[in-house]
């Protein structure tokens, strides 16, 4: 039960970055997982574990690593879908 608790706020938080960089639209929601389990490994290595938590994660951080993640992968895909 708790690997799917992890997926659901995963999807979650990967939405919530998503709507905040405005590149939620193209992301699906496999992506919006990955991104969101990625994006609080990569928030909660960076800056730690305060805040509010759920099912493992602390929300502000991962919510935060989310982003930055989002918006590197969008501006590597753009750079590499230009040339």
């Amino acid at each position: 039960m708790g690997l799917i608790w992890s997926l659901i706020v995963g999807a979650i938080i990967g939405a919530i970055a998503g709507a905040i960089t405005n590149r939620g639209a193209a992301m699906g929601w496999i992506s919006n997982i990955v991104a969101g389990l990625i994006g609080a490994w990569i928030g909660q290595g960076l800056l730690g574990t305060w805040g509010p938590s759920l099912a493992g994660m602390a929300l502000i951080p991962s919510i935060i690593g989310a982003i930055i993640l989002v918006l590197i992968v969008s501006l590597a895909v753009g750079r590499t879908s230009k040339k």
